[in-house]
């Protein structure tokens, strides 16, 4: 059982009874004038908090004039706890210790009271080291105290941080796969919709590949907010594991809906996350030719060389106009990202012939 800590009113007027009742207990000169200075250095132990040095300073008469020594230890205790200036603890321990071993009155100083009081004040100096040791520890202790919850403080807000961190990559690449994958097997539908719509004679078969791209175009549009607003909210991610690697190239090439060809390849100690790079380099560029240049042929080239290796996605002009289609446009962002997390670079623009090219290319 914990009994309840007294408030400092209680303590303080606790300290003064003691303090009063060790100068009454010690009293040697009962002159009018050192019992008003003792009295005066009591009381003041009520303002030691406040003012610890003044009230210190405020016991040495007394001490002086009067056996006493809990008035003065009380104060440089309070001084010590509160003070870190350790020269002007030492210095008030030596006035201490030099106000109790100086005889009272002055004049009664003999040669033998000489040499015990020599030997008096390094007793009192020894006595005194108690009370500026106590008041030292109980001031490390309490700065142990302020370090120790500041420092759970700072473990908090690191975990907090660590979340928010987590979360934002993991929104980045569920963003990241939403464009990488979803839209663009939506803009396939609507592309190939909006084709089957164009070469339809039937009313009604045209008006249902109508509403099929009606409804891709939609999701489309709501995929490109969803991107955006996961993006914005997050940051710099790794990779979703499965993910296709250059075996599926093949694949996408095939099922794009675009006159491709694929050459060249690719070293074999390419790493798995510089494979999905590529791939999904060539899947954005390819969706982007479905979109922007309908009927355009494209060019998917692998290359390498001694330090550096590379992907280049080149498409002819247009030969059509293209349908109005939504866009994250955060497409060509997220493969400048992938390049830039393996240490390479991306570059995307149109080319003298009216077509565009796509270019990532990483260091072995």
């Amino acid at each position: 059982m914990r009994w309840p800590r007294p408030s400092e009113r209680v303590v303080d007027a606790l300290v003064v009874v003691i303090a009063a009742a060790d100068m009454w207990i010690n009293l040697e000169d009962d002159s009018p004038f050192a019992l008003a200075v003792v009295a005066l250095a009591c009381s003041g132990l009520l303002l030691r908090r406040r003012f610890p040095l003044a009230v210190f300073l405020l016991t040495i008469p007394a001490t002086v004039m009067q056996d006493i020594v809990f008035a003065p230890f009380a104060s440089l205790f309070t001084l010590a706890e509160r003070s870190r200036d350790r020269r002007l603890l030492g210095l008030c321990a030596v006035l201490f210790a030099l106000a109790s071993a100086t005889p009272w009155p002055l004049d009664s100083l003999s040669q033998h009271e000489r040499t015990w009081t020599v030997v008096y004040f390094f007793y009192m100096l020894a006595t005194a080291v108690a009370p500026v040791l106590l008041g030292q520890l109980l001031q490390a202790r309490r700065d142990l105290a302020r370090r120790l919850v500041e420092i759970e403080e700072a473990r908090e807000h690191e975990r907090l941080l660590h979340s928010q961190a987590v979360l934002a990559r993991e929104r980045v690449q569920l963003a990241r796969e939403m464009h990488d994958v979803v839209s663009h097997q939506v803009s396939l539908i609507a592309v190939q919709a909006g084709a089957l719509q164009v070469a339809a004679k039937d009313p009604e078969f045209r008006e249902g590949v109508r509403a099929i791209r009606s409804l891709s175009v939609d999701t489309l549009d709501e995929l490109r907010h969803m991107v955006t607003l996961l993006r914005a909210s997050g940051g710099r991610a790794t990779e979703l594991t499965p993910q296709p690697t250059l075996t599926d190239l093949q694949r996408l090439v095939s099922g794009s809906g675009i006159e491709t060809e694929l050459v060249g390849e690719l070293p074999g100690q390419v790493s798995t996350t510089a494979q999905r790079a590529v791939y999904r380099t060539v899947q954005e560029a390819l969706t982007n030719v479905r979109k922007h240049a309908p009927g355009a042929r494209a060019t998917v080239r692998l290359w390498h060389d001694a330090s550096t290796f590379g992907v280049t996605v080149t498409n002819t002009p247009a030969t059509r106009s293209s349908l109005p289609l939504p866009g994250a446009h955060q497409g060509l962002i997220g493969l400048g990202e992938r390049a830039e997390l393996l240490g390479g670079t991306f570059t995307a623009g149109p080319t003298a012939d009216g077509g565009y090219e796509v270019r990532m290319s990483a260091p072995l």
